[in-house]
């Protein structure tokens, strides 16, 4: 059984919790009715998620056994047959697309697309440099999109801008490590490693770094944001947005590589207080 709930991968739900971002931003989180709807629709994507992260074990199991963290995963190792993880998988699908289905029917039409984004992605998106980690960055807009839709909340353009931006530079720490560990090897796991150096992801960190900022100092003082919360001082919020970046690029280009962006955001001390403190600066100033 443990090697079943690892084989659905729970950790990288923390992913799902995008979906209670129009929420947040909206300044409606305490409200129950549309926060307990935001709640099913994070249990649904969870629910897709891990379905999705088993068909895509399923389809890398060869290379992963040539991957020095991916091979203790349970199919490659051997601790899980194909069969129970096919019928996993199923089973898992089956339950997201029904529950959407009786819920909130445009949720069902994203979780379709979901599927069959990172259906393609799994096959073959992913091994094509820049759009693979493009495929990545809009799995996350497509939680916002099912966030905002779930709770009944208009979905800011400053959102889904923020947010694809962040994913892209999340994504591009990831190809960074596996650039570092595949750097020199004979044998690689994944053929857009190829169209990646590090020069050029470090170049194109700093950039979607400068964006994202860029970005977020825009929204908090944008006169429509100003208004909406009858507040100007959003903008004091930018420094712990400024500081996640700066740690977060400290991380991927001076320590040993960020990985997996779920291990760091679960590990790292220094991100976890950032992360608190932005929660909490920028919910005490429009709740």
């Amino acid at each position: 059984m443990s090697d079943i709930i690892r084989l659905l991968r729970p950790a990288q739900y923390l992913k799902n919790l995008f979906v209670f971002l129009p929420l947040f931003f909206a300044g409606r989180l305490t409200d129950p009715y549309p926060a307990g709807r935001a709640i099913v629709a994070f249990f649904v994507f969870c629910s897709i998620a891990s379905s999705v992260y088993i068909f895509n074990d399923l389809c890398d199991v060869t290379a992963d056994r040539l991957h020095p963290t991916k091979k203790n995963r349970p199919i490659p190792a051997g601790r899980v047959s194909r069969s129970a993880a096919v019928t996993c998988a199923v089973l898992l699908q089956l339950a997201g697309l029904l529950a959407s289905f009786l819920f909130e029917r445009s949720i069902l039409y994203l979780c379709v697309i979901y599927t069959l984004m990172n259906a393609a992605y799994t096959v073959r998106l992913k091994h094509i440099p820049v759009l693979d980690i493009f495929v990545i960055a809009c799995g996350f807009v497509i939680r916002i999109y099912a966030g905002g839709t779930a709770a009944g909340v208009p979905i800011s353009s400053w959102i889904i801008l923020m947010t694809f931006l962040l994913a892209l530079f999340i994504a591009l720490g990831k190809r960074r490590n596996d650039v570092l560990i595949f750097n020199g090897a004979e044998v690689r796991t994944r053929k857009a490693i190829d169209g990646y150096n590090i020069s050029f992801i470090d170049s194109s960190m700093m950039a979607m770094a400068a964006v994202t900022i860029v970005c977020y100092i825009m929204y908090t003082k944008s006169p429509d944001v100003m208004e909406k919360f009858h507040t100007d001082k959003l903008y004091l919020t930018s420094f712990f947005v400024i500081l996640g970046m700066l740690r977060y690029m400290q991380v991927a280009l001076v320590g040993d590589g960020a990985g997996s962006p779920t291990d760091v955001l679960l590990k790292d001390r220094f991100i976890q207080c950032i992360l608190v403190a932005w929660l909490v600066a920028f919910g005490v100033i429009i709740y």
